[in-house]
This record gives structure tokens, C-alpha cells and sequence, in this order.
């Protein structure tokens, strides 16, 4: 049976971003995942501002376009602009990223498992090893040893699981559909440089539409809903598909070529009070709700989470016999991530909520285009920290109809 360090289930951000920082500090790390290549399935228009981009040290290749500025398309059908000549972020191909983070970490020493699932991992001991199955392409069971495990699985949460003490946790699920279209480059141009959203409940009730740029005649477009839970299965199961091509004939994009389509869920608690851990089991990313949904930003956080994890697991494999700080690790690990995120954050968990639940009607409408009309004196730099900050005290009173109104 073979033995590692650690096992890391799922190669996205959270999971590929760990396995990377444990591999280059000499640990030895299996990363698992379910695809048989991690350019399949790139569902996540991300976009990430400049210094996140340095951060985390991603490489050009990872890297679609750069946006210089937001428009956003309000429920009146009115364009609001904000710009800036110098660029403020960029918009990351997603499968290219995973992609690479699994061959850094192969670069690094690393064992990276492709088309492989995680089955199951015994969590009824503290002792080590943990002992987990994983299912190979061909359906074959094999057992691994590992000191700790980390699930990466994101909303799916395959080895964490869910508690049942989080009811007045409110769980903010979201399903979304995204196209990647192939346009001219007289369209491409008047969508480059910049991050396009649609908001209002003729667009996208209870959820928004947006076109990121990608690399030149190529564009992302989607949709996704975060409809309330008490909405009756047939409301909340609204067409995406049909959403979607709403949206693109109003973008008058509807005669573009379809290159890929892909579409998944996201979720977030609110108050992020999921399960961080048992025992030697511990969760990551969007796992433990890293997505902030106001926005639908998850890889930030969830390679943030990634950051902040890192250093209690070295010292924990340093110090493996000291098995009272390593039952301390979870609350500790959970307590540094929050302070990591900070009290902003959970603030916009709170405004997500408000916004995507609410936005069904004309009021809530009427609410959302009074914001925007307040932001069009802001700068495209004072909207991004908004957005990727959540520096509401920037907007003083022109936020306070939005955000207690």
C-alpha cells in the first residue's frame, strides 16, 4: 500500500494551490481528482485584480485578458461605465490554471492521480495513517496511507460532508451556465478590457448574467440564479438555457458560434460555520464556503484558503507526535481564515443573500438601479475595491438606500 503525507482530494484551486505549496516545501502530496484532464469542464469566468494575480505567482499562460474597467447593465436598460486607461486585473482561463497547478505540482515531486475518485476515508481514529480508497479509471479499488487528508471536493463536499447543526446558518446555493463564444474581432473589442454584468430580474431573476473577455474573438458569457429556498421547485428550476439566450439577443450576441458549454453549482454559507475538519480529515476552499457569492468570486479564496492552511499542516507534519496542537490545528485554522478574509467578508455573505434572493421584482429593481445611479461618480480602482475588497465604507451614503434600505 502506498504512503503519502498528505492526500488532497480535488485539483482546483483550493486542493491544486495546496498540493503545490506542500510539494515545493518537500512534503510528499497525492492529489486526486475526477477528470482525466484538468482543461475539461472550466466552468468559472474568474477574474482577479493585479495584486492577486502576483500573489499567488500565475504565469501568463494561465492568463486570458486583462480588464481595465466594469459595465454593468441595470434593470432600465441602461449601460453605467467605469474605466480606467491602466489595468486593474485579469481574467484567468480557468482550465489552463488547474491545468498547471497539476504539472507544478508533478514538476515538484508530487503524485497527481487523473480520472480518480475518492471513495471514502476512514475518520473513526486520530491515529495515523489514515487510510483512504480511491477508485482508478477502470473501477479498480486501491487503498492509500496518509498522515492527513484534505477534502478540495468543493460544493459537493464528498468526504467532509454536511452537518446537521448549520439551520440558522442560511446556505446560499446557486446553479450557473456559462458558453464559451467565438466572435469577430470588431465584437471581441467592444467587450474587451472590461468586466460586463447584467443585473435585474429581467435579465436574471434572483441572480445576474455577465461577458468576460478571454483571448482575442473569444468571449465568456453566462448566467447563474441563487433563487431563496422557499421558492417551489418549478420557480427555482427556471431555463438557464433560455435565460441565457435572452441574454445574448439582448447583448446581441445571439449569432455567435457555441464553442463549449458548461455549467455546475455553487454554494456558500452565509455566516461560513461549515465543518473545518475531523480529526485528520480537513476541508478547503469552496468546502468550507471560501465562494463569495456576492460577486460569484470563488478562486481568490479559495487559493487564499489554501495559504492560510499551509503552514499549521508543516507544522503539524513537523510535530506529528504532539497530538494536542493537532487537535487545536481546526479551530486554529478556522479562526486564521476568517481573520484572513476579514469582517468584510462575511458582511458581503449577508448582501449576497439580501440581493440574489430578493431580486425578483420591480422594488427590488427599482433598489438596484438607485445604486448604480449612486456609483456612476466612483472610479473604475473605487468599484474594484468594492467588489474584491468590500470597502462599502468607500460609498458612505450613496450605499446606504442599497445596503439598509
Amino acid at each position: 500500500m502506498e504512503s503519502f503525507e498528505v492526500l488532497v482530494a480535488g485539483a482546483g484551486p483550493a486542493g491544486g494551490e495546496l498540493a503545490r505549496c506542500l510539494a515545493q516545501a518537500g512534503v510528499s502530496v497525492c492529489l486526486v481528482d475526477r477528470l482525466a484532464d484538468m482543461r475539461q469542464a472550466a466552468f468559472s469566468s474568474a477574474a482577479l485584480p493585479l495584486a492577486s494575480v502576483s500573489r499567488f505567482g500565475l504565469p501568463a499562460e494561465v492568463l486570458a485578458a486583462s480588464w481595465h474597467g466594469w459595465q454593468l447593465l441595470g434593470p432600465n436598460a441602461i449601460w453605467h461605465q467605469w474605466q480606467q486607461q491602466h489595468a486593474l486585473g485579469a481574467v484567468l482561463d480557468f482550465g489552463a490554471l488547474r491545468h498547471w497547478l497539476t504539472v507544478q505540482v508533478q514538476a515538484l515531486g508530487g503524485e497527481v492521480r487523473l480520472a480518480s475518485s475518492v471513495v471514502a476515508v476512514e475518520t473513526n481514529s486520530n491515529s495515523n495513517p489514515l487510510i483512504t480508497k480511491l477508485r482508478d479509471p477502470h473501477g479498480k479499488i486501491t487503498k492509500v496511507k496518509s498522515n492527513w487528508v484534505v477534502d478540495a471536493t468543493g460544493q459537493s463536499r464528498c468526504l467532509i460532508g454536511e452537518t446537521s447543526n448549520l439551520v440558522k446558518d442560511h446556505l446560499l446555493l446557486g446553479i450557473g451556465l456559462e458558453w464559451l463564444l467565438k466572435v469577430d474581432m470588431g465584437r471581441w473589442q467592444h467587450w474587451s478590457k472590461k468586466l460586463s454584468f447584467a443585473l435585474g430580474s429581467s435579465w436574471v431573476p434572483n441572480g445576474y448574467g455577465w461577458v468576460f473577455p478571454m483571448q482575442p474573438g473569444l468571449l465568456k458569457v453566462g448566467v447563474c440564479r441563487l433563487p431563496p429556498p422557499w421558492q417551489s421547485k418549478q420557480q427555482s428550476g427556471l431555463a438557464l438555457g433560455l435565460l441565457q439566450k435572452q441574454l445574448l439577443k439582448e447583448l446581441d450576441l445571439g449569432g455567435a458560434t457555441v464553442i463549449n458549454r458548461h455549467g455546475g453549482v455553487i454554494r456558500s454559507r452565509v455566516q461560513r460555520s461549515d465543518c473545518h475538519g475531523r480529526g485528520r480529515l480537513l476541508a478547503l476552499g469552496d468546502a468550507v464556503s471560501t465562494a463569495n457569492l456576492l460577486g460569484g468570486e470563488g478562486i481568490r479564496h479559495a487559493m487564499e484558503s489554501a495559504r492560510v492552511l499551509l503552514p499549521l499542516l508543516l507544522d503539524a507534519l513537523a510535530n506529528p507526535g504532539d497530538e494536542k496542537a493537532n487537535q487545536g490545528l481546526i479551530k486554529t485554522y478556522k479562526k486564521k481564515l476568517q481573520g484572513q478574509l476579514g469582517t468584510r467578508w462575511s458582511l458581503s455573505g449577508r448582501l449576497a443573500k439580501r440581493t440574489w434572493w430578493g431580486l425578483d421584482n420591480k422594488a427590488a429593481d427599482q433598489r438596484m438601479e438607485r445604486l448604480l445611479q449612486g456609483l456612476n461618480q466612483c472610479s473604475a480602482a473605487d468599484l474594484s475595491e468594492l467588489l474584491f475588497n468590500y470597502r462599502f465604507e468607500r460609498f458612505g451614503l450613496r450605499a446606504l438606500p442599497y445596503l439598509f434600505g
